[in-house]
């Protein structure tokens, strides 16, 4: 009999909150989960990364194993680095910062895929920005990512952005939505441009970034310094609706292995 387990791999933060945010969500998510469940790092975090991650559960027995990167996009570079440390073909010839780092895991491995468009982070977003809105028909919104400058990854950010910017849209009842990213820098631009197009129509900027931390709290307002706009700085946790994300990936991939 195969024994299950999982592993949760994050980027990682200097920051204790960042990390605090991420170890709560995916703890809730592993109860009542029946399984092993370790929540990992890709940098940063001495003593708890990917390695580390793989070190704890073979030594619960874990033999067949779910690595799922809680990660916003695909079009991250750091998916496809984790990607190919357990083996997996390059999108790109990017060097990442794992550089020819490959796990050491006696198990086989299944690897998972990130947030994305995912139904419900549309809601998620929805809410975090609920206090910022009076009138949405009159509205506009700046979704901003991370991004990159790698083609093939920006290329899958530029599309689960847009997609997203139009779903958050649809289903709030804005006038207008566009997004951005940080990477290569365009949230300024794309601010300006919706200012200009329409003077008297407020905007909204809406991170699109895990956690709270550096980005939300630092690079996001210097990047869009001296403009107008709403923002509060909400991140994607503690939402939970990562919650219910990251025991929607455990259950599916334990009913498709038949362990449930």
């Amino acid at each position: 009999m195969k024994r299950p387990g999982i592993l949760v791999v994050s980027h990682g933060s200097r920051e204790e909150n960042w990390i605090k945010l991420v170890d709560e969500a995916v703890n809730a998510a592993a109860t009542g989960a029946l399984v092993p469940v370790v929540s990992s790092f890709l940098e940063i975090v001495s003593g708890r990364l990917i390695q580390d991650g793989i070190d704890e559960l073979e030594r619960q027995g874990v033999d067949e194993l779910l690595v799922l990167p809680l990660f916003v996009s695909s079009g991250s570079t750091h998916v496809d680095e984790i990607g190919q440390a357990f083996g997996l073909p390059p999108l790109s010839d990017l060097i990442g910062d794992l550089g020819t780092f490959r796990v050491h895991a006696d198990v086989s491995v299944t690897y998972g895929q990130p947030i994305d468009d995912d139904a419900e982070i549309a809601e998620l977003l929805l809410a975090n920005i609920a206090e910022l809105s009076t009138d949405p028909g009159r509205e506009a919104l700046l979704l901003i990512g991370h991004g990159s400058k790698e083609p093939v990854f920006h290329e899958r950010w530029r599309e689960g952005l847009s997609g997203l910017a139009e779903r958050l849209r649809r289903h709030g009842g804005f006038g207008r939505a566009e997004s951005a990213m940080l990477l290569p820098d365009m949230a300024a631009d794309r601010l300006k441009m919706l200012q200009a197009e329409d003077p008297e129509r407020g905007v909204i900027v809406v991170p699109l970034f895990l956690s709270p931390g550096y980005f939300t709290n630092h690079v996001i307002p210097t990047r869009l310094s001296g403009l107008t706009y709403r923002y509060n700085g909400q991140a994607m946790l503690p939402h939970p609706a990562i919650v219910r994300w990251l025991k929607r990936q455990m259950a599916e991939w334990l009913r498709a292995g038949g362990h449930v």
